[in-house]
């Protein structure tokens, strides 16, 4: 076998063997879709998401303080080997005593918060069970006795804050803040998102300007060749159209270079591989959209976090002056209990004969002087409150100024933008009948090179309007958080994973 033939034997052996690499992706961008991309890509929005996730794990566990709970303390066992003064009653003093005792005790408790009609009480209501065997140590003699108790326990705080209740409704409300902190920063990622492709969006449109240029002086270039050629006097026309088409080359070049700049920078953001192709059709659609200014400002004030978020502060800060208003008051404690306990020698015979047992214990606890410190204190808690009434009001009169603006300025440029695409199709064929002109030598290179600038300049005119329009709308829905010309609301179209 020759040289050739083991180096084409080897080729294919390579081939076959070499792992195939991923082919690149060629992907065509709208606004929608590179929002989505940028989100499903995003770290900040899977933060958002796992913070989420952590606080509804903490609403569940609050929850879960609504049901049964079952728990059991152990003591196994405890020794006592020690000496220390007791009151003799029949001495009528103190003397020394030596204890050596050993228990083993066991408690086990089913314990259940009391409700009513769907509200927690904050009372608790359980049934218990109490065990121990204890054993005293005399001259080597031991004296065991054994101990056994069933009782129903009800507890009852009275004039104190319900703090089962407030620990619920906390955890709903950090959940809620949770989710509208989440909804805000989507809505704050998405005119990011928005900027950098409505950017991306303008250079590619201009690149067709530009080449539009390009076109139209090509055109015109075999014409004044021509003519410059079967008059000499007019040379310098040739020379003219040669640097308009020059500049406009250059014009094309530069825009390429902050095109494929921009490109890149896109990727990064959307955390798109280098490898893969991104494009926009910058496709033009002017679709007249009119907006009720009063269902606008509506809309803003119920569907924007900032307004929600300060309902849920205000709500929060009333659960905190509740829960002041307890510290050092009046309150009230009642606790009963009812049940059956036996105390024997032998541990057979402690369900035999057992006798009742029960209790009632009312405890109050009256403050007397504390020198201001409790009312100081609620002051500062309605001072709170006070405050974000305040910011709720400026809040709602900046929403309903930045809502009427942002519809004037919607107004303005969709009127703009509707009458510049009217004067381009105007400037297309004018420049379009100049050129013809000019073949017939009814106007002057002048006046045609001035017309096909003006189309350029008409275009690059339309371009700004219709991109004003864009973001107009854009600031609209990000003022309203509805998307007028969809007509949904942006909290429907993150869920319907529209964005």
């Amino acid at each position: 076998m020759n040289r050739v033939s083991k180096i084409s034997i080897f080729l294919c052996i390579l081939a076959i063997t070499a792992p195939v690499l991923p082919k690149e992706r060629t992907i065509e961008l709208t606004l929608h879709s590179a929002v989505r991309i940028a989100m499903d890509n995003s770290y900040r929005i899977r933060q958002l998401k796992l913070g989420i996730d952590r606080t509804r794990y903490w609403l569940k566990a609050e929850r879960a303080g609504l049901k049964s709970s079952v728990y059991m303390n152990l003591t196994a066992p405890e020794f006592s080997n020690l000496s220390e003064y007791k009151w003799n009653s029949t001495l009528q003093r103190d003397e020394m005593i030596r204890q050596n005792t050993q228990k083993v005790q066991m408690d086990l408790s089913i314990r259940q918060p009391v409700i009513l009609l769907g509200y927690p009480t904050n009372g608790y209501l359980s049934l218990n069970n109490t065990m121990y065997r204890y054993i005293q140590m005399d001259e080597g003699e031991q004296d065991v006795s054994y101990y056994n108790r069933y009782f129903v326990k009800f507890e009852q705080p009275f004039f104190k804050p319900n703090t089962l209740k407030n620990n619920i409704e906390q955890a709903e409300l950090n959940l809620q803040r949770q989710e509208l902190n989440f909804l805000t920063d989507q809505v704050s990622y998405l005119n990011t998102i928005a900027d950098s492709y409505y950017n991306l969006f303008r250079l590619t449109y201009l690149s067709i300007i530009f080449d539009h240029k390009i076109q139209n002086l090509k055109r015109v270039t075999g014409f004044v060749d021509r003519v410059s050629r079967e008059d000499t006097t007019r040379s310098i026309e040739a020379i003219q159209v040669q640097v308009e088409l020059a500049n406009a080359e250059e014009r094309m070049l530069q825009n390429k270079s902050e095109l494929r700049l921009a490109t890149a920078r896109l990727k990064q953001t959307l955390r798109i591989d280098t490898e893969d192709d991104i494009f926009i059709n910058p496709v033009v659609k002017i679709t007249p959209i009119e907006v009720d200014l009063d269902q606008a400002t509506q809309y803003g004030l119920t569907l924007r976090p900032s307004m929600r978020s300060l309902d849920n502060s205000r709500r929060r800060d009333e659960i905190d002056l509740e829960n002041v208003k307890g510290w050092n008051s009046f309150s009230m404690n009642l606790e009963m209990t009812y049940g059956i306990e036996k105390q024997d020698e032998t541990y057979q015979y402690l369900w035999e004969d057992s006798e009742n047992s029960n209790s009632v214990t009312l405890t109050a606890y009256i403050p007397l002087w504390d020198w201001g410190q409790r009312k100081a204190r609620i002051e500062a808690y309605k001072l709170d409150i006070k405050s974000v009434d305040l910011y709720k009001e400026e809040t709602k009169t900046r929403i309903e100024s930045e809502i009427k603006n942002a519809i004037s300025n919607l107004e303005e440029y969709q009127t703009r933008a509707l009458n510049m695409q009217e004067n381009l199709d105007m400037a297309i064929e004018i420049t379009d009948q100049s050129i013809v002109m000019y073949q017939k030598g009814k106007i002057s290179l002048q006046d045609l090179l001035q017309n096909i600038s003006r189309q350029t300049d008409t275009e690059l005119n339309f371009l700004d309007a219709y991109l004003g329009f864009r973001r107009s709308l854009l600031s609209l829905m990000t003022n309203t958080y509805y998307d007028f010309e969809n007509q949904i609301s942006l909290l429907d179209q993150f869920k319907m994973n529209k964005y």
